[in-house]
């Protein structure tokens, strides 16, 4: 009985927590409104901004006291700058830090009732203090009855009972006020999206069909390094995987025994894998968190939890190949009708050639036939300045497409993993060898 409370007070203590939120974003949204009737359009921007601001660290500050999907989608919208006010996306990227980790007498309950069976009939050794800590679940280390180290993933009870209500709330507030750039059935088929992925992040059992998938797929590959499932030491809600270790992003430096040709190298090798998934294997590892990538001075590269694992129909694999290739070839008719396809333009809009004209050598200006220098990259600056010069209802002529949503998160996170690593490297080369792989 006093679990069922407590259960239910915490439940009630989510919803609540979340109608607050809600309620005290739609009071400041009505008042920013009334008082706009009374400003200049210089100052009524200027409200609108620290509006967003406002609301970005509201929201970033609740979901970051909450574990379970409303922060797991809170981290998935700080990186949809083309859903949200630029403000908003800036507050909420706080979300990407590690979470406090849940205590261990929770962890316990859940490993037991999950292997049915006492932690010690289970393991030699469990470590109480996790080493990582996320939205829905904690990482600890431990030791097979064997003798093998491995690293066992638990999810946080009652996750799954909380997503609808959660996202519910999420979507409210990002329609408050028309705070979005996008129109309502684009909004649902993003949520949609979103919606699915968590579910499957949810089942470690899928999970650890990815990690047999990727294991086989780049099994000839012998500088990746993917963990091994332990079966017996697994379920819906924990998984125990093999120990691979590897030097974390932020430490990939000359002191550590990774010189800039080391650093390219592994820049060059993680495009080449990433474009690989996307393109041959037609599912992608879509979390580029960096804490889910170690390197090794060898030239090997650890990948890292594969709950987020979008599987790709041929039909999406071939519209991105000729997104691809008509930009590249600066092909801006055969680039359109693509973007217009997959959904990613709105169909009631005509866009000149000279928009793409301006827009595409700046976001690819990575992907270049000469060495690019990733570590005084300012793409995202410049995108930001970009848009900020371009007239509004261009920009309104396109929208996220929940067909690429989780793709783009990809691409984007990567960005900034080779820009941490320094890469200077030619990567365009590299990426027309696999569009021709692709059509051969």
């Amino acid at each position: 009985m006093a679990k069922r409370r407590d259960r239910a007070a915490s439940t009630g203590g989510r919803f609540w927590k979340l109608t607050g939120m809600t309620t005290s974003i739609a009071t400041r949204v009505a008042g920013q409104q009334v008082r706009g009737w009374f400003q200049s359009d210089q100052d009524r921007q200027a409200s609108r901004e620290e509006l967003m601001r406002h609301i970005g660290r509201e929201v970033a500050a609740t979901l970051g006291q909450m574990k379970g999907a409303v922060m797991k989608v809170g981290q998935i919208a700080s990186q949809m700058q083309d859903v949200l006010p630029r403000e908003i996306s800036e507050q909420l990227a706080v979300l990407q830090n590690a979470s406090a980790p849940m205590p261990f007498h929770v962890i316990r309950r859940q490993l037991e009732k999950e292997l049915g069976a006492p932690v010690t009939e289970r393991f030699a050794d469990f470590q109480e203090t996790p080493f990582a800590a996320a939205s829905i679940g904690q990482v600890h280390r431990a030791t097979t009855l064997d003798g093998e180290p491995v690293v066992v993933k638990v999810q946080y009870p009652a996750v799954k009972s909380s997503i609808d209500s959660d996202m519910k709330h999420l979507k409210r507030i990002l329609k408050l006020g028309s705070l979005l750039r996008v129109d309502e059935r684009a909004l649902d088929a993003v949520f949609h999206e979103i919606r699915q992925q968590l579910d499957e992040e949810l089942d470690y059992h899928r999970e650890a069909e990815n990690l047999r998938l990727f294991r086989d797929f780049h099994r000839p590959d012998t500088d990746v390094v993917i963990p091994k499932v332990f079966e017996a030491l697994s379920g819906a809600t924990v998984l125990t995987l093999s120990l691979e270790e590897g030097t974390p992003l932020d430490q990939v430096n000359d002191d550590n025994g990774f010189d800039q040709d080391l650093r390219n190298r592994l820049g060059e090798r993680l495009f080449d894998l990433l474009a690989r998934q996307i393109f041959q294997l037609h599912a992608v590892h879509c979390d580029p968190h960096p804490g889910n990538f170690a390197f090794r001075p060898d030239g090997g590269i650890v990948f890292y939890d594969f709950g987020a694992v979008k599987r790709l129909p041929e039909e999406d694999v071939a519209l991105m190949a000729t997104l691809t290739d008509a930009a590249l070839q600066q092909d801006w008719a055969r680039l359109d009708q693509a973007l217009l396809e997959i959904g990613a333009r709105r169909a009631d809009t005509r866009v000149a050639d000279s928009f793409y004209d301006a827009w595409v050598p700046v976001l690819l200006q990575g992907v270049a036939d000469t060495p690019y220098d990733f570590a005084t990259a300012r793409v995202h600056q410049e995108v930001v300045k970009k848009a900020r010069a371009t007239p509004w209802e261009d920009m309104l002529k396109f929208q996220p497409s929940s067909r690429t949503l989780l793709v783009q998160r990809v691409v984007g996170g990567h960005y900034w993993t080779l820009k941490n690593l320094g890469v200077a490297s030619a990567l365009r080369p590299r990426l027309r060898r696999i569009l021709e792989e692709r059509a051969a």
